[in-house]
């Protein structure tokens, strides 16, 4: 019989992830993957247990608008989002400074919009002033951006951005998926805020999660839902009756959603202020170590997210980061397109927001530069 566990890492092997997501998992989250399975459509228990992971959720946002759990891993929220609130040439707003931003373009065109990517410089925010301009000049439906840059390192300040287009009557779309659970996100005017389980929650890959304010919704409902996977309309009014099963618009993934509740649990007991605090803390001492090494990190000091540290370093990120693997049994990971060999990036959010794990990732790191 093929071993098809061949090459991959033992369950005690003693390497340290350290990349931008996905992260490694708290002995928690792993234990909760394998409780016995409720079924959703059969047991009443699943309604009762699923109404309080999206309670917990909602608090984990700091909202009081739905919030929504995916079966797919995070890219799917992006896509949903523009399936669920454009119409055929409607006009959206793309804020551009890394990948992602960019990216959306892809979603609005491949779901008949029409999109105006307003692309500013990788390594700086954006200019609230030059955004007024470009929407008292347009007729968008939707806006959309991007809070944490993960291929940069990039950390957006929304709150003015956001204050623009919300005066504008503006929709507002902000993939938030490597932040959410490691900063503050401005989600009180954020109508669409997408995260994920894989990043700052340290939760699997698989889960997407959503809030969704009362005006997106009035959004979706206005709008030709003409997909069903990739669409956020058949989640919306879904009863969660503690005594009565409950009908989901599929079998949901119910071991990834133990481990989410387990991660949010986490998250809840620790606090949100102490969970920003530590991130801040790893951040810091990635930078400061990396600095001892002669490394400067991609985007503006002021625009460094506390999740995600991208270093700019010579000779190439991808040869340094099969180095620090094979020899340290440190995994780290590189930029992506064109910066891929240019920037080599260490993840330090959720479980991996620890001083002694980013101690490791720079002795690491150090010890190859050497």
């Amino acid at each position: 019989m093929r071993d098809s566990s061949a090459g991959l890492p033992a369950p005690d092997d003693d390497r340290l992830l350290m990349t931008p997501g996905p992260t490694a998992l708290p002995p928690s989250v792993r234990s909760a993957m394998g409780r016995p399975l409720v079924h959703p459509d059969v047991e009443p228990e699943f309604s009762r247990y699923y109404r309080g992971l999206l309670d917990d959720l909602r608090e984990a946002y700091g909202t009081d608008d739905d919030v929504l759990v995916l079966g797919g891993e995070g890219i799917l929220g992006l896509e949903a989002a523009m399936a669920s609130v454009l119409s055929p040439g409607d006009e959206v707003l793309c804020l551009a400074n890394g990948v992602y931003g960019a990216g959306f373009a892809d979603f609005v065109e491949m779901h008949g919009g029409e999109p105006t990517v307003h692309e500013t410089d990788w390594r700086t925010g954006f200019d609230p002033d030059a955004i007024e301009e470009l929407v008292a000049d347009g007729e968008f439906v939707a806006a959309t951006m991007v809070h944490c840059e993960t291929p940069t390192g990039l950390l957006n300040d929304l709150s003015e951005v956001l204050g623009v287009l919300q005066d504008a009557g503006v929709l507002t779309v902000v993939d938030a998926v490597s932040s959410l659970g490691g900063t503050r996100v401005p989600v009180d005017r954020i109508d669409v805020c997408l995260g994920a389980s894989q990043k700052c929650f340290s939760s699997p890959p698989g889960l997407t999660t959503v809030s969704i304010s009362d005006r997106a919704w009035e959004e979706v409902e206005a709008t030709d839902q003409d997909t069903f996977y990739t669409s956020f309309g058949p989640w919306q009014g879904i009863e969660l009756d503690p005594d009565e099963p409950v009908l989901l618009p599929y079998s949901h993934l119910v071991s990834n959603l133990y481990a989410l509740e387990a991660s949010l649990e986490m998250f809840l007991d620790e606090g949100r202020d102490s969970v920003f605090d530590r991130h801040e803390a790893a951040a810091e001492r990635c930078r400061s170590r990396g600095r001892d090494l002669g490394l400067e990190p991609f985007p503006a000091q002021d625009r460094c997210s506390p999740t995600v540290t991208a270093f700019e370093v010579e000779p190439s990120a991808t040869e340094l980061v099969r180095r620090v693997a094979d020899e340290e049994g440190v995994v780290l990971a590189t930029g992506l397109g064109d910066l891929e060999d240019d920037v080599l990036r260490v993840g330090h959010m959720g479980y991996n927001a620890d001083l002694e794990k980013v101690d490791r990732a720079m002795d690491a790191l150090s010890t190859v530069l050497d």
